[in-house]
């Protein structure tokens, strides 16, 4: 009756949450009800009002429901796992989880498991993705799935289905790993408080190494050079704020002394602020004379962390780097 009703009055409800056996049930029971008097259906439509203001509090109605009410409250791999013993339990559909991979991820399932599995994958996957997938993989390889596709027409449903599960089960289960950060992020915050010396030595060798991991510490990496591409000058008046005044003089007299980066960056610094508050910066760094190279670098090192903690606050946005290539 209810259901009658909040259609009647144009209210569409989320039955498809339900079940597909609460569903169809329903749809039976719609289908043989008889008429109703209006004393009755007034009778059941003030118990259900009643009911509904009884409630304080509802809880979610699925495991996806949970999870994500959950989302950024357990790891990862909890929430896999959970998505993983559902999926058991219920027999829900696997094949999200998997379909849900990027490329980058989904490429060792076409490298690793059969050319029928891979073709089945490759079927799942929206248009889009699914070309995307192919070109990274090696041709011949590319070759023999794309071929194999045309013999998904015989799999069955439940075919698909244990596929979909076990694949879930290898690679839909986010790895352990003892660091939540890359190991680029944390070689490059490491390095943003090692001296000038340490970190271009350590940066030379690991392109000598590893090019790949030395641009991705590169990227990680915020020094006082760095600036004018990773702060924006609106924000530059609230990070003088929050910077240390003796650190803020110290470290815009070295760079001002530097030369090259170093005096791009203390220019920008100090013509990204206000003509009266640059003019009395400028007063003190001509009387803060002479700066030693120690003292510099620890003034500069006090300033990059006053706003890479401003960043993480959300008080400011640096630039991303993958922003300042585009």
């Amino acid at each position: 009756m209810i259901v009658q009703i909040a259609s009647a009055e144009g209210h569409k409800l989320p039955l498809d949450r339900l079940s597909d056996e609460a569903q169809m049930s329903l749809a039976r029971e719609i289908a043989q009800m008889p008429a109703v008097d209006r004393e009755t259906l007034e009778q059941v439509a003030g118990e259900f009002s009643a009911e509904l203001e009884r409630i304080g509090l509802t809880a979610p109605s699925s495991m996806e429901e949970a999870l994500t009410l959950l989302d950024g409250q357990i790891s990862p791999r909890a929430a896999a796992a959970l998505r993983e013993e559902h999926e058991r339990m219920t027999g829900a559909d696997p094949w999200p989880r998997v379909l849900a991979l990027p490329p980058e991820d989904l490429k060792p399932i076409m490298e690793s498991e059969s050319t029928e599995v891979s073709a089945v994958v490759l079927s799942k996957l929206p248009v889009a993705k699914a070309a995307e997938l192919l070109g990274r993989l090696p041709g011949e390889l590319a070759r023999r799935i794309t071929y194999a596709v045309s013999r998904t027409k015989d799999v069955s449903p439940g075919a698909v289905y244990r596929i979909g599960l076990a694949l879930a089960e290898t690679y839909g289960r986010p790895p352990s790993t003892a660091f939540t950060e890359k190991p680029g992020r944390r070689l490059g915050a490491i390095l943003n408080s090692s001296g000038a010396q340490t970190r271009d030595e350590v940066l030379d060798s690991l392109r000598s190494e590893d090019p790949e991991f030395a641009e991705e510490v590169r990227k990680a990496i915020f020094t006082f050079h760095d600036l004018p591409r990773r702060l924006r000058k609106e924000d530059l008046a609230k990070v003088i704020r929050l910077v240390d005044g003796v650190d803020l003089t110290t470290a815009l007299a070295a760079g001002l002394a530097e030369g090259g980066d170093g005096q791009i960056a203390a220019d920008f610094v100090l013509d990204s602020i206000s003509q009266r508050m640059a003019a009395q910066l400028r007063d003190e760094i001509a009387e803060r004379g002479r700066v030693k190279k120690s003292e510099a670098e620890t003034a500069q090192t006090n300033m990059i962390t006053s706003i890479r903690e401003a960043a993480d606050m959300g008080e400011i946005t640096l630039v991303s780097e993958d922003e300042e290539e585009d």
